[in-house]
């Protein structure tokens, strides 16, 4: 019979072999429920024997850009168990290249859905990120959303951490004991805290989710649902922030599909 610990890492194993390389980054093929299916696997196995952890994170045009020049942050996506396709650049692109890399998922619906998950059985959250307003607002929310849940948050200092701080901030989250992590510091910093941290928090299932937090907490307004389904949530978000966002739009946008262009000449040779 397989040990709890050993079944985890086999699904674990299997789906990365599922994963479909773009610009060298493995993205998965999973639909949303089998993903929250897989992910909520790791919550019975850690209960039980800790083993390796069920990491989440999410691809765009512009962080697989960034994960071409900045070899830690394009690690700690080839480490993640998941992911997954956050926009409809990276679907295009997949389909460019002959990978299929799925259906659109966003860190939202990966959010959603686990928080809901969880909050059938009951559980333990902690969200790592933001500031004290917005951790509030969170937690008041999924409160009253997910009224089983144990909901706890750490707002962290701005900028880097020496190594005492990160040690407090790890050990604070090991000991809440918690189920699932949501941390949203922003890409590429949370996925880089997430690929060094990871094992050391001993949280069956930790997604790096970052602006999230602020549509969660309702502080920044996310686009219609109909503008989402159409896949130009970007372009409404460009529209609304276009000093954060112009230079991540149409400047990683052109590279991001010019990379993939070049990739998929080059499989042809």
């Amino acid at each position: 019979m397989v040990g709890a610990g050993e079944w985890q890492s086999e699904t674990m194993i299997n789906q990365r072999r599922n994963r479909k390389k773009l610009l060298g980054v493995p993205v998965g093929v999973q639909d949303l429920t089998r993903l929250l299916d897989t992910a909520s696997a790791a919550i019975a196995d850690q209960r039980s024997a800790f083993v390796s952890p069920f990491t989440f994170a999410c691809a765009n045009p512009h962080s697989l850009v960034v994960a071409q020049s900045d070899v830690d942050f394009r690690s700690a996506l080839q480490a993640c168990s998941a992911v997954v396709a956050d926009g409809v650049g990276v679907t295009m692109a997949g389909r460019m290249v002959g990978a299929d890399v799925g259906s659109r998922i966003t860190g939202h619906d990966f959010f959603l859905g686990m928080m809901a998950r969880l909050n059938q059985r009951g559980g333990r959250v902690f969200f790592l990120g933001a500031t004290v307003a917005v951790l509030e607002a969170i937690t008041i929310r999924a409160r009253e959303q997910f009224p089983n849940l144990d909901v706890q948050g750490l707002a962290p200092p701005f900028g880097d951490w020496d190594q005492a701080t990160n040690a407090q901030i790890v050990a604070c989250i090991r000991n809440a004991k918690v189920d699932l992590l949501w941390v949203g510091m922003t890409a590429p910093k949370q996925e880089k805290w997430v690929h060094a941290n990871a094992y050391a928090c001993e949280v069956p299932i930790i997604g790096s989710i970052g602006a999230v937090f602020d549509f969660y907490a309702q502080t920044v307004e996310r686009a219609p649902a109909i503008i989402c389904r159409a896949g130009l949530e970007w372009l409404y978000r460009l529209v609304r922030e276009p000093k954060r966002l112009w230079k991540r739009t149409l400047v990683s946008g052109p590279t991001f599909f010019w990379l993939v262009f070049r990739e998929r000449l080059q499989a042809r040779q």
